[in-house]
């Protein structure tokens, strides 16, 4: 048969690249396996974005292993969240099994066991894994208004108490130092402030101040802090030339999707701001899987919303690829998902009326296909995934069912000790391990509210003073004056003066000193 009139020859030959390409699997068509015909991703392509989605189960995690080490064993760095802790085995060698021996005949892969390179980092230390930190400051008000669950309102008036903090000098590196500038913000001392920064209302700046206690009450205080972790770590290279894979351990934290996701959007526009413009390039310099997102557009603002798809879109022309993994590309929003040249869909369920609408609009996400996509993707098993990407002139391929490679490394958790022993000996662990907790608005507004109180505690002792030797003087002059002592009416009587007169006479000197107590002198 004629390729022309080869449907599967068709599909093979839009991915038949020159350029190095990751191996995705084998091509199935009409219910089989054909191993000779590969679907393929160009590393060129890689930061155009993806999106890998599908139901539960149905083995996205794998996917996502089976892109990452191939990206390293490139020369690219990756970054993994591993939401459930399963993902820590891509530092480790498979374990190969009659399973994984089976899937290698059926898509004519040479599988051999390795592990790659890999660091692991925990949210502020909480978990395995090296710290990772931010400041309150550089997280942003936009960030911190999704984690806080705030409305449009109180996000806006939480951009101007960072104005205002950054124009008093105020450093906001903990959360201890924003509730301190918000405390002082609705205090007396404070109030008149507001005035000067655009109108906050005392009611709004409260509620901040009460979703900040909540949120410390949660346990979130670990997140913020110093020292600050440098996003530029995860663009390193191993000693043999591969590329490191940063996996953020998040089991301990999985019970705060609004944070951990929203701390995997800060590492991303962080990443976008610090690094340069390189255009397209060979290879990415990064990529970035964003497990859960979902998570990260629940309830999102608008302005968070159009943050993350001016990241996206720009983010391309630093080198960084974005892969948002979830379970249908409805979880994402249509402007986000637009950006997303690269495709991998893994079965969904059509059990509701609610799963058959996000199947039918899964499939409207697709270029069109000689595949009924709507039965395909109920049927496909688990490993396997209909996939469509950008070609190296940046045309999307046709759609392709595929027959997924198996992992190299291992599919499954590291053991803890091993995985503790890993993060220890890590040369990153001494420089982020302990947190540092500097001078900064909290301990600025606590000196100056310090100094404040001891001047009018010194002021109220001085006018206490006052008013106490005020009306001791006025008592003192209102008082009865006292009778005269015998002296002193002998002193002021006319007898006396007589006498005082003749003090020069003997007899006058011994009147004198016997009135006055003295002893009369003996010759």
């Amino acid at each position: 048969m004629s390729q022309s009139t080869d449907p599967a020859g068709q599909i093979a030959a839009g991915y038949a690249f020159t350029g190095p390409a990751l191996d995705l699997g084998a091509l199935l068509w009409d219910g089989t396996c054909l191993p000779d015909r590969q679907i393929r991703i160009p590393l060129s392509m890689l930061n155009r974005h993806g999106l890998v989605a599908g139901a539960t189960g149905t083995g996205k995690t794998k996917t996502l292993q089976l892109i990452a080490e191939q990206l390293s064993a490139a020369g690219v760095p990756v970054f993994l969240a591993d939401i459930k802790g399963d993902v820590s085995g891509i530092s480790e060698p498979g374990t190969e099994n009659d399973r994984v021996r089976e899937r290698a005949a059926d898509v004519a892969q040479d599988w051999q066991p390795a592990g790659c390179p890999a660091e692991f980092y925990a949210l502020g230390g909480i978990g395995a894994g090296i710290p990772l930190r931010a400041t309150v400051t550089a997280f942003g008000p936009v960030l911190l208004s999704k984690v806080l669950q705030l409305n449009q309102t109180q996000e806006q008036s939480l951009g101007l108490i960072f104005h205002y903090a950054d124009s008093k000098g105020l450093e906001l590196i903990d959360l201890k130092d924003l509730r301190a500038v918000v405390a002082f913000l609705v205090s007396d001392q404070g109030r008149p402030e507001l005035k000067g920064i655009g109108g906050l209302s005392t009611v709004t700046a409260g509620v901040i101040l009460r979703a900040l206690t909540a949120f410390e009450q949660q346990g979130a205080a670990e997140f913020f802090g110093e020292p600050e972790f440098d996003t530029s770590e995860f663009l390193r290279t191993s000693a043999d030339g591969r590329g490191v894979v940063s996996v953020l351990e998040l089991p301990a934290v999985q019970d705060k999707p609004q944070l951990f996701s929203t701390f995997l959007m800060w590492l991303l526009a962080d990443l976008y701001a610090d690094l340069p413009e390189v255009g397209d390039v060979e290879r990415p310099k990064l990529v970035f899987f964003f497990d859960e997102a979902h998570l990260l557009f629940n309830g999102a603002s608008k302005a968070f919303l159009e943050s993350i798809t001016q990241t996206v879109r720009l983010i391309r022309s630093k080198g960084i690829g974005v892969f948002f993994v979830t379970q249908t590309p409805k979880d994402v929003p249509a402007d986000v998902l637009a950006q997303l040249g690269n495709r991998v869909q893994h079965a969904l369920r059509a059990f509701t009326p609610d799963d058959a609408k996000a199947l039918k609009a899964t499939v409207k996400t697709f270029p069109r296909s000689p595949y009924d996509l709507e039965e395909l993707l109920t049927g496909l098993g688990t490993g396997e995934a209909v996939v469509t990407v950008l070609s190296e002139n940046g045309a999307p391929t046709p759609v392709a069912a595929t027959r997924l490679r198996a992992p190299r490394s291992l599919m499954g958790p590291v053991d803890p000790a091993a995985l503790d022993r890993a993060v220890k000996s890590s040369l990153l662990y001494s420089r982020y391990a302990e947190p540092v907790d500097r001078e900064s608005a909290y301990e600025k507004i606590s000196a100056e509210q310090a100094a404040a109180e001891a001047a009018a505690e010194e002021a109220a002792a001085a006018a206490e003073a006052e008013k106490q030797a005020k009306e001791a003087a006025k008592a003192a002059r209102s008082a009865p004056k006292p009778e005269p002592s015998l002296a002193q009416q002998v002193v002021g009587s006319g007898l006396f003066r007589s006498l005082a007169r003749s003090v020069g006479t003997q007899l006058g000197r011994e009147i004198s000193r016997s009135l006055f107590g003295t002893a009369k002198r003996r010759r």
